[in-house]
């Protein structure tokens, strides 16, 4: 995942792996953990250009700042989660969730919770 560059924040996603620990499934519309040291206050909207696993395509996401994770000591990274809005956000959502289907969740941990 990149930085904010001119009100931009790229997340690449690529592989399952990767996307079973950024995907939140448990936001209302879905959400998505991003790794960045980027400063954004809760509540904030942002625009990301996320990718899916196995696709180079990138999908224009807007945002609402929902989960801030400070830098730590432990095993969770530093970044920010987002409540996925409109059109691409439920197309989001319902990719990724194809995507995970089937995935067990014994022994994986996500970036959030």
């Amino acid at each position: 995942m990149q930085p904010r560059m001119g009100g931009i924040i790229q997340a690449n996603i690529p592989d399952k792996n990767t996307l079973y620990a950024s995907y939140m499934p448990y936001v209302v519309g879905g959400g998505l953990f991003i790794p960045s040291k980027q400063p954004v206050k809760l509540g904030e909207e942002v625009f990301v250009l996320a990718t899916l696993p196995e696709q180079s395509q990138k999908i224009p996401l807007t945002g609402k700042v929902i989960w801030i994770a400070h830098k730590q000591n432990g095993a969770k990274l530093q970044g920010f989660g987002i409540q996925l809005m409109g059109e691409k956000g439920v197309y989001y959502k319902s990719e990724a969730e194809k995507l995970l289907a089937g995935i067990k969740s014994d022994g994986r941990s996500s970036y959030t919770m």
